[in-house]
């Protein structure tokens, strides 16, 4: 820290404040994938989305061919669920779905036989890369998903390790046509300080388009609510509100 950062003033903490009402990376669909079980769980993370200010959700469960094959069929079965539950318990929470769809071999298939792919909005499709291994050809994965007539929005590339000593890939990823996302939690040390460092790079350099929860379970949620979280978004957010042009 320089001499002249001790003294300059840190921006005041706004009490309620959250950096989103609509939140564009969510898994609380029921029972389909790695978040939420079951449609009690739901509503539960639900009211506490509610309770942060969240009045809007897109709900993204994983596509993964080895692992949660899901479908728009699937996926449209648990959301009609989870907009019946909220109708019966009179919640007004606005959710909606598409998927996060892992680019693998079979996302690339599905993609060049034209088949119906789940959007955040218009043709904004929510895509990640393994985070066991660094893609080989990013160049041609954006060149296949643009062609294809779809905007990729990549999912939490802070998480991804592989690029955590390499942060000139970020830029490169942007200069591809990816819109790039940062989870909320990133920035606080959640994950991890390396993670943290990377997010606030991206944040920093102006290479974040969408912020989301990634919500999966309570546990995220807590974190969410903590207290001294919220501190840290309003440090590294200043009151700027995200994903606003999502809320329709």
């Amino acid at each position: 820290m320089s001499f002249l950062n001790i003294f300059k003033p840190k921006p005041s903490f706004v009490p309620g404040y959250f950096p989103l009402e609509a939140d564009m990376h969510s898994h609380i669909l029921p029972g389909i994938d790695d978040g939420s079980p079951d449609i009690a769980t739901s509503l539960e993370l639900v009211k506490g989305l509610m309770a942060l200010g969240i009045r809007r959700s897109v709900a993204t469960p994983h596509v993964i061919s080895d692992l949660y094959r899901n479908t728009p069929e699937t996926i449209a079965a648990a959301l009609a669920l989870l907009q019946a539950a909220l109708l019966d318990e009179g919640l007004d929470f606005k959710v909606t779905a598409a998927a996060e769809y892992l680019m693998d071999t079979s996302f690339f298939e599905q993609l060049a036989r034209g088949e119906k792919l789940l959007t955040i909005q218009d043709n904004l499709l929510l895509t990640e890369f393994s985070f066991g291994y660094q893609p080989e050809n990013p160049q041609r994965m954006s060149f296949n998903i643009i062609t294809g007539g779809y905007t990729p929005i990549l999912a939490h590339p802070e998480r991804y390790g592989y690029f955590h000593h390499n942060y000139k890939a970020y830029h490169l990823l942007k200069e591809l046509g990816f819109l790039l996302q940062v989870n909320l939690l990133s920035v606080t040390g959640y994950y991890g300080a390396p993670v943290a460092k990377a997010a606030r790079y991206l944040l920093k350099n102006e290479l974040v388009s969408f912020v989301g929860t990634d919500l999966h379970h309570a546990k995220h949620l807590a974190a969410l609510q903590d207290a001294g979280n919220q501190k840290i978004f309003q440090e590294v957010f200043g009151g700027k509100l995200w994903n606003d042009d999502l809320i329709r």
